[in-house]
């Protein structure tokens, strides 16, 4: 969990299979201990390993993965795994932007946690509806649940994922046309990854500020901002490259190849995105590939 939370994905992704392989071999058994708090190391894993492979760039994989820790959490029918598996589901349904089956594993969060009494989960399920609403249209209800949400995880005493929630946040501002306010939501995300060091979502926070830059009211010449989002955009892929996050890294390049088409740089922005399309052996249905292959389309 360490090494996803600072953006070690590589490293990440072999010591939950490793831990998956112990746990398959060896672990079962202490299934009759758990405490109604504790989450059942399987279905950890596997949920974990899930949003690992999806910014990895294995969509499918990911999403193989999270079906297997829902079906096992609802074998074992312990309400506290079950909730972890839930919301990773939605979370990475989120990654995967599915707004539907977002929201549907979001609201089974929602009413398990009130049913048992986990304020943690049931904050991250309240999150998890904001952003599916707002992704679906719903925008005004969705930026209500999400700012609920964080107020109420961070009531609880956690600190972690804040950089992530308030990623969310600003991409929900700027789906609003309130730029501004998501640039102001960014630099305190920024701030929070300097400081604690966790970057899972550092290459979404300066591509949504390149984004909210270009789409911002207040700013100066023209050529100056787009300027200031390309650099964005360009540090946004450096770390994707870095951390091996292939989907952060296609969305980046996307971003970034809107604004040299808009440019009349056409070509090289092609070949940018060609090459990491081009990577992909699996995904073809999301939302990021399908916008993707439209966008080559445009450009070729």
């Amino acid at each position: 969990m360490v090494l996803y939370r600072l953006g070690e994905l590589a490293s990440a992704r072999e010591h939950f299979e490793q831990s998956l392989a112990l746990y398959n071999s060896q672990t079962r058994h202490f299934q009759a201990f758990l405490s109604t708090s504790e989450i059942y190391l399987g279905i950890g894993c596997l949920s974990n390993i899930a949003l690992v492979l999806w910014t990895l760039g294995c969509p499918d994989q990911a999403l193989k993965r999270s079906h297997e820790a829902l079906a096992r959490a609802q074998e074992l029918s312990h309400a506290y795994s079950l909730a972890y598996a839930l919301g990773s589901a939605a979370q990475l349904h989120q990654f995967r932007r599915e707004g539907p089956a977002g929201q549907e594993r979001a609201e089974a969060l929602i009413a398990l946690c009130s049913e048992h009494g986990f304020p943690l989960w049931l904050a991250m399920g309240t999150m998890r509806r904001g952003w599916a609403l707002v992704e679906q249209g719903q925008r005004e209800e969705g930026i209500v649940q999400l700012q609920q949400g964080m107020a109420t995880y961070r009531a609880t005493g956690a600190e972690a994922l804040r950089p992530g929630q308030l990623a969310t946040l600003a991409w929900a501002y700027g789906k609003m046309g309130q730029a501004e306010e998501g640039l102001s939501v960014l630099t305190e995300a920024l701030a929070t990854v300097n400081k604690t060091g966790e970057r899972s979502f550092e290459v979404e926070l300066y591509r949504l500020k390149g984004t909210l830059a270009l789409q911002s009211k207040v700013q100066g010449p023209r050529a100056q901002v787009e300027r200031e989002a390309e650099e964005c955009f360009q540090k946004a892929i450096e770390i994707a490259r870095k951390q091996q996050a292939k989907s952060l890294e296609l969305r980046a390049v996307m971003s970034l190849a809107r604004l040299w088409q808009q440019q009349g740089k056409e070509e090289e922005a092609r070949q940018m995105l060609a090459e990491i399309y081009g990577w992909f052996t699996e995904g073809f249905d999301t939302k990021d590939l399908q916008e993707a292959k439209a966008l080559l389309k445009e450009l070729t």
